[in-house]
């Protein structure tokens, strides 16, 4: 084994990693073209509607809705299922704020449900224990590209009568049992920020998987104020409160463009991915990302866990000697789960107020999912790109295998 590169022995990654242009002239033309419709408004241009049709094409789904972001993407879904005031909706704690936003919005509260120690994401047994009569959703969170385990899930959502959402933002093109996740809940739920699989910058999708045209509707219009735009028509006798989530007509030429590439960029993920857990097997110390027999990930990130207890170092110490041999990574993914977040230890969505966990008993104390807070403290996050060549995903590979073995009891 040679000598750690922070102890100035060689370094495993000597050259850059390889990159690419994400934009180019297929992206100026749609834009382009979208300027010279005299109108950048999704109703009366084209651009939003080929981009939702391309998308629905590819899903193999009849109805979505644009938005604004996905954070935005999720608040609509939520409406959509009438999530109101007090109600309790069951998501994962270790995600993006953008998940936990809506259910807030909608004056609703968050309650966390613990999750596989291999997989990241939540459990069936752990999502039907927090079930209450005040239970109208859950959020599943296909977290890094890796598909939650959607058939139980869905099974106990249609016992108790619950709407399934699914945060698909960091997981385009993710398969569980073969088909695609998105597609599976009630509403599947996509981003398009710039740090996701394809970017128009902001924006984001709604998958609406009902066979009912009134769930679109309704879908459609809670991202539009609640005004109702369908074929020439405008209906604004609004009944209750929705936002202005609309999706600009250069967003969609954007992600017209976007969408031509995405299987590549997801093929290439996942290639990469699963060569690293490959790459990985058998290593002490290391616990690879698992992915269940049958399902595809797509691999927003890696993200891998260390058994301390196998090793000589703490995670801090491991990281420096990764970053030393040329590779970049961060500790965990988030620094805490979400339920330590002075907002819920506060009880504050809003300034002043303690409104509406005043209603409610759900409690956030440590060591409510002490799976979800034992990953973030022993995991690993690497960063993968569909620009990196065999020779970068090699290197990773034999970095994490040089690092381990010098540590290794």
């Amino acid at each position: 084994m040679e000598q750690l590169a922070l102890l100035g022995g060689p370094k495993v990654k000597t050259t850059p990693f390889g990159t690419g242009r994400r934009f180019g002239l297929e992206e100026a033309t749609q834009l382009l073209e979208a300027l010279e419709q005299n109108t950048l408004f999704y109703h009366f241009g084209g651009k939003v509607k080929q981009f939702l049709n391309d998308f629905n094409v590819m899903y193999g789904v009849k109805y979505s809705v644009a938005t604004s972001s996905g954070t935005a993407a999720l608040h609509v879904a939520m409406g959509a299922a009438g999530v109101s005031v007090g109600d309790e909706v069951i998501t994962s704690p270790i995600t993006d704020q953008g998940t936990l936003i809506g259910i807030l919005y909608q004056n609703a509260i968050p309650v966390f449900a613990d999750l596989d120690p291999h997989t990241y994401n939540m459990t069936p047994a752990s999502i039907k224990a927090r079930i209450t009569p005040r239970t109208k959703a859950i959020v599943v969170v296909h977290l890094a590209g890796n598909p939650c385990d959607m058939d139980p899930i869905m099974d106990i959502a249609r016992k108790h009568g619950l709407k399934v959402i699914e945060d698909c933002a960091q997981a385009y093109l993710t398969r569980y049992k073969g088909r695609l996740v998105g597609t599976i809940g009630d509403y599947g739920c996509f981003s398009t920020n710039d740090f996701k699989h394809i970017s128009t910058g902001d924006g984001g999708m709604v998958t609406v998987n009902s066979a009912d045209e009134t769930d679109y509707q309704v879908t459609h219009a809670f991202a539009d104020k609640n005004y109702r735009r369908f074929g020439t028509g405008l209906q604004r006798d609004t009944h209750y409160v929705a936002p202005n989530y609309r999706m600009t007509e250069l967003q969609g030429a954007v992600g017209i463009a976007q969408l031509k590439k995405l299987e590549w960029i997801c093929s290439q993920r996942r290639r990469f991915g699963d060569r690293i857990t490959a790459g990985l097997e058998k290593v002490n110390g290391l616990v690879p990302h698992h992915v269940a027999g049958g399902n595809e990930c797509t691999y927003w990130f890696y993200m891998f866990r260390l058994r301390e207890e196998e090793l000589t170092c703490t995670r801090e110490e491991f990281c420096q000697a990764l970053t030393a041999e040329g590779i970049p990574n961060r500790a965990g993914y988030i620094p805490d789960v979400c339920y330590m977040q002075p907002l819920f230890q506060q009880r504050q969505a809003y300034l002043g107020s303690h409104f509406p966990f005043d209603q409610s008993d759900v409690s956030y104390d440590r060591g409510l999912c002490p799976e979800a807070e034992r990953i973030l403290q022993t995991a690993v996050q690497i960063p993968l790109s569909e620009f990196y060549t065999e020779q970068d995903v090699e290197e990773i590979i034999a970095a994490l295998r040089k690092v381990a073995g010098s540590y290794a009891r």
